[in-house]
């Protein structure tokens, strides 16, 4: 099964502003929470497991405004971004721009609470799959490629990501019938012998 492709979740969070003595401006908050379910669909759901983002986080990472690559907030390799895994998730700091308007229009909409939405992009590198006693299916995520952080308006997965997490699902489903028949069909076999 192919995962390496770009992914995008999003999650309600509580992003704040705040200015510092210095007079620097930040939004901050988490991009993620680890150990929390995501329904992608009913029936099927998603978690982020604590550490996934432990070996990823010395990479060349941007902060942007939707997932728009050319409103980028902050990136790390330029000391504008902060990130750190804790015991609740990916928390971030983004230094914001006074010069950039379009950061400053942004601050402004988290500060007023119009804008308080986040979202990440990334390949998944591993993760786990379980169906639950419910019946209900379950991706745990175990490592990942972390390549973005943004603050957005509307977060919602993007079709291409619940598209090919309905391929995986259609694909277990696929395999689990092919064994059921395969061992079926054994103990047929078996009882003719």
């Amino acid at each position: 099964m192919d995962r390496k492709m770009r992914q995008f979740r999003c999650h309600p969070t509580d992003f704040k502003t705040r200015e510092e003595d210095t007079g620097d401006l930040y939004i901050e908050g988490y991009f993620s929470v680890f150990n929390s379910d995501y329904e992608l669909w009913p029936g099927c759901t998603e978690s982020i497991a604590p550490k996934a983002f432990s070996h990823t986080l010395d990479g060349d990472i941007r902060a942007l405004v939707d997932h728009e690559t050319r409103l980028v907030l902050g990136r790390n390799t330029a000391g504008t971004l902060e990130l750190k895994e804790d015991e609740k998730g990916l928390w971030g700091r983004i230094k914001i721009n006074r010069e950039d308007q379009d950061a400053m229009n942004l601050y402004a909409r988290v500060q007023r609470g119009d804008v308080n939405q986040c979202s990440f992009g990334f390949d998944i590198l591993d993760e786990d799959f379980q169906t639950r006693e419910d019946g209900d299916n379950h991706w745990i995520i175990r490592e990942v490629e972390l390549y973005e952080v943004s603050v957005v308006t509307f977060p919602a997965y993007t079709d291409t990501s619940v598209a090919a997490r309905k391929r995986d699902w259609e694909q277990i489903q696929k395999r689990k019938m092919d064994l059921w028949r395969e061992t079926c069909r054994l103990k047929l076999k078996h009882k003719e012998d």
